[in-house]
């Protein structure tokens, strides 16, 4: 399904005007890219809107001898932090940013290296720990709790610093960026059709989906147009890791109050998803199924199956909301409202259970499919268990359908063709945890010359500690699990 497609190399000024113009009628900035051109840098913002399918490019060249921009924080929250992450990789200042501290690079990270640009040294030895300068609440009983960055458990690195009086969170502030690898750097060099690898491992709960957003991608760079049927399979592969997923979490949430039977079968349903998607791909996290121009699956799910594991899922929700003392905990628990949701440009689940809607599959589709919209109004842990709990169901009859009405072979394969001259593509899935995009370019020696990734845990995170105000200290894990961000996700 072909999108309405626009591009425009602006000044900044007209950057600015066109901003606020797309926005204004309902577009949401979806990535903001630098790209290191030798001779100037070049700023690309991408914006997005469904119904119909809408993609809007501005770009604008920032001389190197004069790297700056004029900032959009003014218009996007987004566009703030953006802003922020290009200055700290690229050391392009933003003017008028109105917080324009780090946010990428920690406070160790040497003030004059910024190894996104071209000419980069390699990484110099970092000056000890250093320190990042928190906001501190005052006032009479206010004191300050640090959880993290080393957590116990198997997780990834967040520092949480909680403003506290008695037990209620007065300001929490999330700090990430500890596992940053420089992936985005490692698409660099890459042949077209050889960096989907590197794609899977972007987060690795979501390893269909950033390789899926990243193939569309290379196929749009590359004018490539695959069959319906091979976009079937493929939103088939999405909606199964959207289901061992969502069963995880509602197990998790369940034990963060203490209803550890819930997490228990939801560990065995999870397990019994992974051994079905062994079974379609050959991969329990389902890697290796889709490459550019290509799909390949063993065999396709069991409908029954598939059925079967939906009523289970709906039997132990069931089970869950029926407790009272965990209906009660999730019930007004970490608030989100939609106002803020749609300031902060939630994506997901996530945006769903704050009344926004959301979802790539309808928005930004490639090819139709009879999604049903599942969301929720009040923001709270409830309404993301819920989302959730519906999505799930939904999920698994969507998989049903799919599978019900495939006919030919489960495998296609289209060799990305090898064509010459500057090209870029834009790749959109709707994950588990909500819309992924990808953006990349390829040069004159038909090498990836500039990834772009946004995985929605970038949109997200933020509104973590917006939802926590107010909340008591001891509800922090479990608020934090029905956001469920990727850590690695946001951390490239």
């Amino acid at each position: 399904m072909r999108p309405q497609w626009q591009r425009h190399r602006l000044s900044q000024d007209g950057v600015g005007q066109a901003a606020e113009d797309l926005l204004g009628k309902g577009f949401r900035l979806g990535l903001v890219a630098a790209h290191d051109d030798d001779a100037a840098f070049r700023v690309v913002y991408l914006f997005l809107a469904g119904g119909p399918d809408r993609r809007v490019e501005l770009e604008c060249v920032v001389p190197k001898d004069a790297a700056a921009i004029r900032s959009l924080a003014y218009l996007s929250f987004a566009a703030s932090r953006f802003e922020r992450e290009m200055a700290d990789l690229y050391g392009i200042r933003c003017i008028g940013h109105p917080k324009a501290r780090r946010l990428v690079r920690h406070a160790h990270w040497p003030e004059d290296w910024y190894p996104m640009r071209g000419d980069a040294p390699p990484a110099p030895e970092f000056d000890g720990a250093g320190r990042f300068p928190f906001v501190t609440v005052e006032g009479p009983g206010v004191y300050e709790i640090p959880v993290g960055p080393v957590h116990a458990g198997l997780i990834e690195p967040g520092h949480f610093r909680f403003s506290v009086a008695g037990e209620t969170v007065l300001r929490l502030k999330a700090r990430l960026w500890f596992v940053h690898r420089g992936v985005e750097k490692l698409f660099e060099g890459r042949a077209p059709g050889g960096a989907v690898d590197l794609a899977e491992r972007v987060s690795g709960d979501t390893s269909l989906g950033h390789a899926l957003a990243h193939c569309l991608a290379i196929e749009d760079a590359l004018g490539m147009e695959l069959p319906e049927e091979v976009h079937r399979l493929r939103a088939l592969l999405v909606e199964l890791e959207r289901l061992y997923n969502h069963a995880a979490d509602l197990g998790a949430l369940a034990n963060d109050v203490g209803f550890s039977l819930a997490h228990a079968h939801a560990q065995r349903i999870r397990e019994e998803l992974l051994r079905l998607n062994a079974a379609v791909t050959g991969h329990r996290l389902l890697r290796g199924a889709v490459r550019p121009g290509a799909v390949a699956l063993r065999a396709l799910p069991e409908v029954t199956v598939l059925r079967r594991i939906a009523a289970d899922v709906a039997e132990v929700a069931e089970l869950t909301l029926g407790n009272s003392v965990v209906y009660d905990r999730f019930a007004g628990t970490a608030v989100l409202y939609q106002d803020d949701a749609h300031a902060l440009g939630c994506l997901g689940y996530v945006a769903r259970a704050s009344g926004m809607r959301t979802d790539a599959r309808v928005e930004h589709p490639t090819v139709a499919l009879p999604v049903a919209e599942i969301g929720a109004d009040a923001g709270d842990v409830l309404a993301r268990y819920t989302v959730r709990r519906d999505e799930f169901a939904a999920s698994a009859e969507l998989a049903c359908q799919l599978v019900e009405s495939h006919s030919g072979p489960t495998e296609y394969a289209d060799e990305p063709p090898a064509r010459q001259g500057p090209r870029s593509g834009i790749g959109i899935v709707e994950g588990w945890r909500g819309t992924i995009v990808h953006r990349v370019e390829t040069g004159a020696a038909a090498r990836i010359t500039r990834a772009k990734i946004v995985d929605p845990s970038w949109f997200n995170w933020p509104a973590l500690p917006v939802a926590m105000a107010d909340t008591i200290v001891p509800d922090f894990p479990l608020a934090n699990k029905s956001f469920n961000q990727s850590y690695a996700g946001n951390d490239l």
